[in-house]
């Protein structure tokens, strides 16, 4: 018969050697740090951006030297492709900024209108025009701002800027001071793209 009172100890000393290296790792375990969980990164903010007048918009994307903005939600959204000049002459004539800038707007299915914010009062009754490549385009000036003096034309000058590289405004100031806004065309056909895509 077994002498329980050796059988005892020697089980209990066999246990202990098989335990001794599972307690040895557990507690290396629980020397390491607990492992870093990356910290949730918040939702990228919507870039803002100005437009003509001080109202803000939201930065779709820029295109080389323009960008693509969006005003508004659903059926009340509008689109806008814009710019600002290269280069004003005369550089030493003091004028707000001037942008050009082709809009679409949802609501009344308006698509690709053509503006300019001259950045000074024009002078009235007197056209400008809007030179690119070899063509020009009549302009006619409504206090800041100028337009296309035939609106059927829009199209056939998008198209002309799609395929140029710059293009020259032309406008008299009501003080009688002849103005040269160059803009250029580079990455205007992605942001009329991307103007697309929001108000399609």
């Amino acid at each position: 018969m077994t002498n329980l009172a050796v059988r005892k100890p020697a089980v209990f000393l066999t246990t202990l050697v098989l335990l001794a290296p599972v307690a040895a790792l557990a507690q290396q375990q629980q020397k390491k740090a607990p492992p870093k969980v990356p910290p949730k990164a918040a939702p990228a903010a919507k870039e803002t951006a100005t437009l003509p007048g001080g109202a803000q918009a939201f930065l779709v994307g820029t295109f080389g030297d323009w960008k693509a903005l969006i005003t508004g939600k659903d059926k009340q959204k509008i689109c806008y492709a814009l710019s600002q000049p290269k280069e004003r002459l005369p550089a030493k004539l003091a004028r707000d900024p001037g942008y050009l800038f082709i809009s679409s707007r949802v609501a009344d299915g308006t698509k690709n209108e053509v503006a300019i914010k001259l950045g000074f009062a024009g002078k009235t009754g007197q056209d400008g025009a809007l030179q690119i490549g070899t063509g020009a385009f009549a302009l006619v000036a409504s206090a800041d701002n100028a337009f296309l003096k035939n609106a059927a034309q829009e199209n056939q000058l998008i198209e002309a800027m799609k395929r140029n590289a710059a293009l020259t405004i032309k406008v008299s100031s009501a003080r009688g001071n002849e103005t040269t806004d160059k803009y250029s065309l580079n990455g205007f056909g992605k942001a009329l793209e991307a103007v697309a895509k929001e108000c399609p």
